[in-house]
């Protein structure tokens, strides 16, 4: 079988999506593209790349290429993504999709005219307990989802702090647009997708902007945000996210589902990047607990894998961009309610 010619834009998160994709038996990492001359070599000299390139431009017009891989600041995801698409190539695209709703809706109408896949890199949905909590929920286990809350907190945990994370115009926001979308997707997921009515949230930057100004690093963005979602089916979602918090763990993370026939919890583990999921049931008037473990034989692809499979066995693929465009809508909706200080509606 013919291996996929991959290229990635951006060698930060990028060099993840390398060593991803090299674990493929059909696919080829033949190129890669960053601004940082000195990245370019240390990338290429590790992972043996020989196509480098300063400019994705230029790397889209001279390779030939089956997958991109965008894995920029979030301000060129969307002309990045067209450009690749444009290019005849399948993107996979970093979280969150853009900058906000029009740009992702934009990405979303250039994958359609090219005919090419977009896929947003979701990744918490990758993982055993992630796809074996999502296989108990949709058999039923939980009966009807009628709340959720879904929250990733860290005590310190600015990333790059001074560098692109904490400024606006080049991640359109702090731990809700980085953190929270990961949390948001998986409870969202999980659920079904429900469709948004309206949201109320808060954000707040009590320990950033101290931080930073004692750094002397730029900060204009939460450092703490919190929202509560309510869906046409009637479901409530509350969302947290925060990289500066005074709690006793370093990372939690957790995601909490109540049904009407039990409830579940997705969680991290020591307060690491490990995860667990438990259901929480009743049987014959007991209530019991049941933690779910790896199946035999039942090997969870990894985000990279799954991208592949799906486009050479010609198959749906998950973490479409159509779902990163609704989470790209609430993202917007929880910023401007936290500005304005009211709910805001989702339009149809």
């Amino acid at each position: 079988m013919t291996k996929l010619r991959i290229g990635i834009i951006g060698l930060g998160i990028g060099r993840h999506h390398i060593r991803g994709y090299q674990s493929h038996p059909n696919a080829e990492v033949v190129a890669i593209a960053d601004l940082d001359e000195t990245r370019l070599k240390v990338s290429g000299d590790e992972y043996k790349i020989a196509g480098r390139y300063r400019d994705a431009q230029e790397m889209l017009s001279q390779e030939k290429l089956d997958i991109v891989s965008v894995c920029t600041p979030n301000k060129f995801h969307k002309p990045l993504t067209i450009a690749a698409l444009e290019a005849g190539c399948h993107v996979l695209c970093e979280k969150p999709m853009a900058m906000n709703t029009a740009e992702a809706r934009a990405m979303l109408d250039a994958s359609k005219r090219a005919g090419k896949r977009l896929m947003i890199n979701f990744s918490y949905r990758f993982s055993t307990p992630s796809w074996a909590l999502k296989t108990q929920v949709d058999a039923g286990a939980l009966g009807d989802i009628y709340f959720a809350r879904t929250i990733w907190h860290r005590r310190r945990g600015l990333p790059g702090f001074g560098g692109w994370f904490g400024q606006k115009a080049l991640a359109g926001g702090g731990p809700i647009i980085d953190l929270g979308v990961h949390r948001l997707d998986l409870a969202l997921w999980l659920m079904g997708y429900p469709k948004p009515v309206w949201v109320l949230a808060s954000t707040y930057n009590a320990i950033g902007t101290r931080l930073a100004k004692e750094k002397g690093a730029k900060f204009d963005v939460e450092d703490l945000g919190v929202a509560l979602v309510k869906f046409q089916n009637g479901a409530t979602l509350e969302l947290e996210a925060s990289w500066a918090a005074y709690i006793g763990e370093q990372e939690l993370m957790e995601t909490r589902l109540l049904g009407t026939v039990g409830g579940a919890v997705h969680r991290n583990v020591g307060e690491g990047y490990k995860f667990e999921a438990e259901l929480f049931l009743e049987r014959n008037g007991s209530h019991y607990d049941m933690k779910l473990h790896h199946p035999p034989g039942a090997d969870v692809p990894s985000q990279f894998h799954h991208f592949i499979d799906s486009i050479l066995q010609g198959k749906p693929h998950i973490a479409t961009a159509e779902e990163g465009l609704i989470v790209m809508e609430l993202l917007d909706a929880i910023y401007e309610s936290a500005a304005s200080g009211q709910p805001v509606q989702i339009k149809p």
